[in-house]
């Protein structure tokens, strides 16, 4: 027997509230991204300081400065772009973990740095960043 419209309807109904729009688009990865970084462990708030423009005129270049007392390594993910791990920087014994930069960002969005500490935990902090000219793209 072949489905009715009434049953289509209630199928697209079910599959809008199991999977609704926009939702893939809203993690982009980012957690994954992050989980790979941390290999599953959850990075604890603070002790991260992350420096970002509170509006970005050129998301073409928007500088970043991050530093995490103790660390050895920190990344910057993007939730906005399409590929959301921005940079991952590494420090030595004699190197402070002090870094900028500047990173390309597609659209007003959130920038979050997690940070590697020296004892195996991670750290970390996030900013919104509201960009008026998109740069990727």
């Amino acid at each position: 027997m072949a489905p009715t419209r009434r049953d289509v309807l209630r199928l697209g109904a079910a599959a809008a509230v199991l999977f609704p729009a926009g939702a893939a688009r809203a993690s982009n990865g980012v957690p994954e991204a992050i989980a790979a970084f941390t290999k599953g462990a959850a990075p604890l708030e603070g002790g991260v300081r992350l420096d970002v423009p509170e509006i970005a005129d050129n998301g073409g270049a928007v500088p970043v400065r991050v530093a995490a007392p103790g660390a050895r390594r920190i990344a910057l993910f993007a939730d906005g772009n399409p590929r959301p791990r921005v940079a991952v920087f590494q420090f030595g014994k004699l190197v402070p973990p002090d870094a900028r930069t500047r990173i390309r960002l597609a659209k007003s969005q959130t920038v979050i740095a997690v940070a590697e500490m020296a004892d195996g935990t991670f750290r970390r902090a996030s900013r919104k960043i509201a960009v008026t000219v998109g740069g990727c793209g």
